[in-house]
């Protein structure tokens, strides 16, 4: 993985992923994170639901918002500082979820790239929102 230098970012950069969502995925992030809701965890309650089966966590898709932000833009050595999410509709199970960031402003003085944030599914957006990160400036040596 190659680092990006807050130099060597410009607004509107961006970077996108493609992760389909499996149960295991479901059942791994209820065990890492704790949240055993049954919404998540079991058909048949998830059936007595306004979304009539099992949905992933909210926060699993910020999970693979981090993972983009940490992986490909701004990349290795970002580190976050701020995220607002918006969950507009739910993930499901077989859902291939597109992760988009987006480069939406840079701070040369603080080294703090604000950067929107997105899920979709089809076209349909599924959570939104914006992420604030710290991106480690190009070491002077490497700047020649």
């Amino acid at each position: 993985m190659a680092v990006r230098y807050f130099e060597d970012l410009e607004v509107g950069q961006s970077a996108e992923r493609t992760v389909t969502v499996q149960d295991q995925d479901i059942v791994a992030f209820a065990r890492v994170s704790g949240d055993h809701n049954p919404l998540h965890l079991d058909e048949e309650y998830a059936r007595t639901t306004v979304f009539k089966s099992r949905i992933a966590h909210g926060m699993l898709a910020g999970a693979y918002i981090s993972a983009t932000l940490a992986d490909q833009l701004p990349g290795p050595g970002a580190v976050y500082v701020a995220q607002t999410l918006n969950f507009k509709r739910a993930i499901r199970i077989g859902d291939a979820v597109r992760v988009q960031v987006t480069v939406k402003s840079l701070d040369p003085k603080e080294g703090v790239a604000v950067l929107s944030t997105g899920c979709f599914v089809g076209r349909k957006s599924m959570v939104d929102g914006e992420a604030t990160v710290m991106v480690p400036r190009r070491p002077v040596e490497a700047a020649a």
